[in-house]
């Protein structure tokens, strides 16, 4: 499926969704957001990254940072906090360079590496954007973690890639409904920027129908 520009979601979007189905849709369908520490440390490392986009050459590396991105396959847009094209003999060409480049995305985390791969699949997504607009495959990548200051090299697997486009496409779905899914609470909802707007208590109680019907019962005509 390939989709319009007007309905492109937010890449970035995809970390929340993986997270948590139902903070995703606070955030945007519903258009809710309540900043913590965690949030605030995260944006001011991203502010480090880049402001505007802007290139520098390394010796043989080409460093980009704040391209805007899009893929129409996956529907999303966003940007890309750092890449690396890489010069190599084989890859891509670029307009006013000489030679070829190999491409590789890198994104940039406040905290440690999770247990869960919700960051890979942001780089991910990152990725495939970058393959349909550069008309090239990206195999590899890293995400930067601030707290440990040191990359984790991410290999950008095809099963990756199919996840990220399964996930998108669910992430349609909701948006075109209006659904908000519910929750069912773990411990990451402490951690989580909006547990004071979720209430993840609240998801485990019965609709008021059922309690009629429990106590109330229901009247024969």
């Amino acid at each position: 499926m390939v989709y319009d520009e007007e309905d492109f979601l937010m890449l970035s979007g995809i970390q929340h969704f993986a997270f948590c189905r139902r903070q995703w849709a606070l955030i945007h369908i519903e258009q809710l957001w309540e900043e913590n520490l965690r949030t605030v440390e995260g944006n001011l490392l991203h502010e480090k990254c880049h402001d505007g986009y802007s290139s520098e050459s390394r010796k043989e590396v080409l460093l980009s940072r704040g391209i805007p991105i899009f893929s129409r396959s996956l529907g999303a847009s966003g940007e890309c906090d750092i890449v690396e094209f890489r010069k190599s003999i084989e890859g891509i060409t670029l307009h006013g360079r000489e030679g070829h480049y190999t491409v590789y995305p890198v994104e940039y985390k406040h905290g440690e590496p999770k247990d869960s791969d919700i960051d890979i699949l942001q780089l991910t997504a990152q990725a495939i954007c970058l393959e349909e607009m550069l008309s090239c495959e990206i195999t590899d990548g890293a995400i930067f973690y601030g707290k440990i200051k040191r990359r984790q090299k991410v290999v950008l697997t095809n099963e990756l890639k199919a996840r990220v486009k399964s996930l998108f496409a669910e992430m349609h779905g909701y948006f075109q409904s209006g659904y908000i899914p519910k929750v069912k609470p773990t411990k990451s909802c402490n951690a989580c920027s909006l547990k004071n707007l979720c209430l993840p208590k609240l998801c485990k109680m019965k609709p008021v129908s059922d309690y009629l019907e429990q106590n109330l019962g229901t009247e024969e005509v």
